[in-house]
């Protein structure tokens, strides 16, 4: 970083010090990964100089043979990847893509059924400080009190009670397998689009590690990194059908220039999601998680559904006497990065929760397998059993630091 460090010494330090912050530290955050050296090469490059509005071989604006390849490229492999007919891969993230497909096929007002915020929706689902709670008629289903997994019969009712428009799937903070082909079943019941945001389990499912929801939804959309390992930013898979208006309303409908350095980015995240490496990172991504929550079980924690089919676990405290807010801190100061979150039917506020959500996407990149997996869990469960201890805080920092400095991270290559 030889130019930034002359041109803005603060910044450069601000990027030194993440990466020492990345390297000697556990990144358990569900939604974070690490990207190849290659996506932040592409993502870095100068593709960021050049307005390419319009899509490709059709921009409004000259200079564009070098961007459209690589939004071609991107296209291409998303296409085979997912097995999908048409992708749009302009949205600069999640929410946006959420976006485009509600802007093409609904009108203000319709009505969108989908999961509650606190039992793992999301913001962009319908939430009231959304753009989609404020421009749309929300309807929520959840999960079982019984078994915190989804009640497709439950959710079949509430589909015939408020005859949504388009119905939602996918989620945020959900730790098991979702059966796309029973909302698919339910919105034909009630004459509804689908959508299912995979943004969480994309790379899963790219790895035929999770069932696809591209046979079933009419609309599939994704962020690129989490489980993809890519670049920020997101990307929605529809049928040809819905082709046109979808990408109408993404340009120019709510986005003008795309990110050609992002997009460049995404070709290269697919190109490596489509080898042979890949799909046994996301098969040791489960093996992972399934050991985690193991441990955690094994140590008397109690986890939401009772363990995890993917990337993530939710870890309920209240028997702890602890709130999420307290734990993430806890753990924060031991070298363990996660986040609060809420649990079904939590009575907490969304600023403090009742539950953690632990991820392994980022560890496993790392090259962590079980082995590790099994001491991580044994390091939570040590903090958060003595929360107020600056002792066991101090060594189980000491023994982070000890795990990361074998599995190096942006160094030697790499």
């Amino acid at each position: 970083m030889s130019s930034l460090v002359d041109v803005d010494p603060d910044i450069a330090k601000a990027i030194s010090e993440e990466i020492l912050r990345e390297r000697n530290n556990l990144q358990l955050i569900a939604s974070e990964n690490h990207t190849s050296r290659a996506v932040l090469e592409a993502q870095g490059s100068v593709m960021t100089n050049k307005y390419a509005e319009g899509y490709s071989h059709k921009r409004y604006y000259g200079g564009c043979r070098c961007v459209d390849v690589a939004e071609d490229l991107a296209i291409e492999r998303a296409k085979k990847l997912f097995n999908c007919e048409h992708v749009n891969v302009q949205p600069h993230a999640g929410s946006q893509a959420n976006m485009g497909v509600y802007f093409s096929i609904l009108k203000l007002g319709d009505t969108i059924l989908s999961m509650e915020l606190s039992h793992g929706g999301h913001l962009s689902h319908g939430s009231p400080v959304s753009f989609s709670g404020k421009l749309y008629n929300i309807e929520y289903y959840g999960v079982s009190r019984e078994t915190e997994m989804l009640d497709y019969d439950d959710v079949m009712n509430k589909a015939r009670e408020v005859n949504p428009d388009l119905i939602v799937c996918g989620y945020s903070a959900y730790p098991r397998i979702v059966d796309f082909k029973a909302f698919r079943e339910i919105a034909d019941e009630v004459d509804a689009y689908l959508m299912a945001d995979i943004a969480h389990i994309a790379g899963l499912i790219a790895a035929d590690e999770h069932p696809s929801s591209i046979p079933h939804a009419d609309f599939t959309t994704t962020t690129t990194h989490k489980t993809l390992r890519g670049p920020r930013g997101g990307m929605v898979m529809c049928k040809k059908e819905y082709a046109k208006a979808l990408d109408k309303a993404v340009f120019p409908g709510m986005q003008g220039g795309p990110f050609m350095h992002a997009i460049a980015a995404k070709a290269v995240c697919f190109k490596e999601a489509l080898g042979t490496e890949f799909r046994e990172y996301a098969k040791q991504i489960i093996r992972n998680s399934q050991k985690i929550a193991d441990v955690l079980l094994d140590e008397g924690f109690r986890l939401v559904s009772g363990g995890t089919d993917n990337h993530l676990m939710l870890v309920d405290l209240r028997e702890k006497n602890m709130n999420g807010k307290e734990a993430e801190a806890a753990l924060q100061d031991s070298g363990i990065t996660l986040n609060k979150n809420a649990i079904p039917f939590d009575e907490q506020k969304p600023w403090i929760t009742s539950g953690i959500r632990i991820g392994t996407p980022s560890v496993t990149t790392r090259g962590m397998k079980e082995s590790e997996m099994e001491e991580i869990g044994l390091l939570i469960s040590r903090v958060l059993k003595n929360p107020g201890d600056a002792k066991i805080k101090i060594k189980v920092r000491e023994d982070v630091t000890k795990l990361c400095s074998r599995f190096p991270l942006y160094e030697s290559g790499k």
